[in-house]
């Protein structure tokens, strides 16, 4: 049937969703209004006073802020920690998606629901939980202080809270796209005998490329930004063991607001960044990235 043909009662459903949904003109504006008063208030306004504040006083007290050793210790110990435990999580996601989406196996559930774990567990427990196994008074504690090895306050610590919170985001990312694309493809090829690792990285890898970058994107912001589990293992030992986040938090802690400010900037930077290659992700590559969320 033809849209010409079709009653009259329905062309205008067809035209306005809300009309057919019985949603006014007034609803729809209270409801654009609402959200858009909540990103202002809870969203735009937080960031505009970061940068405000951090450069209320000058450029030469900002600069001095972000280049003193302290704060320059912190920035290069979170982008250590982000560049071990980013591609570490990148490797293992895709081989837990390419295990879920391509295979059929026992425990497929129980590791679908392991993936989901670091979003259910606040941050702080499982730093805790990593004290508990890897402290001085934990399970593996004293082995390792036997063996001169320090988890627990220290690099490995941190990189080992970070790796948990932010596990799920590139297989979550890759799992429903590789699903939706189906294992055709990757049949085909193996007949006419190309070998499992040269499908892999010629037709499976590419297929999921920008839902890949999408998910290292969101990984690596996570990772940047983690404040509670990193807080646990850490010590918050200043110069040592302070990411950027916990950084922040000692500035302000001792008065120091404009320092604090300038560092937290940084990471609203980190933000605005993620925000930007999310938005131009998915503008560009839509379609791509959509079929990722269909399942």
């Amino acid at each position: 049937m033809s849209d010409a043909t079709l009653p009259a009662a329905t062309a205008p459903a067809r035209r306005d969703g809300s009309r057919a949904r019985g949603e006014s003109r007034f609803v729809q504006f209270v409801l654009i209004a609402v959200s858009l008063a909540f990103l202002l208030l809870f969203l735009l306004l937080p960031l505009v006073t970061v940068f405000v504040e951090a450069a209320a006083r000058g450029w030469e007290a900002y600069r001095a802020a972000i280049t003193e050793p302290d704060a320059q210790a912190a920035i290069r110990l979170t982008l250590i920690v982000a560049a071990i435990a980013v591609p570490f999580n990148t490797v293992v996601g895709i081989a837990a998606a390419w295990a879920i989406a391509k295979f059929e196996f026992r425990g497929k559930n129980l590791l679908i629901s392991l993936l989901d774990l670091p979003f259910s567990v606040s941050p702080v427990i499982s730093g805790l939980v990593f004290v508990l196994l890897f402290g001085a008074q934990g399970y593996f504690g004293p082995w390792l202080q036997a063996h001169g090895v320090s988890i627990i306050f220290a690099l490995p610590g941190l990189i080992l809270a970070t790796v948990f919170v932010t596990f799920p985001f590139v297989a979550r990312e890759l799992i429903p796209h590789m699903q939706s694309l189906g294992s055709a493809d990757e049949e085909a090829a193996l007949t006419l005998g190309a070998s499992p690792w040269r499908v892999f990285f010629t037709i499976t890898l590419p297929n999921v490329k920008w839902s890949l970058f999408y998910g290292i994107l969101l990984c690596n912001a996570r990772a940047m930004g983690e404040f509670g589990a990193v807080a646990v293992v850490s010590g918050k030992i200043r110069g040592e063991t302070n990411t950027m986040p916990l950084h922040v938090e000692i500035l302000y802690n001792e008065y120091m607001g404009p320092a604090a400010f300038a560092v937290a900037s940084l990471l609203a930077g980190l933000a605005l960044v993620t925000l930007v290659l999310k938005t131009l992700l998915e503008w560009h590559y839509g379609d791509a990235i959509a079929a990722s969320r269909r399942h």
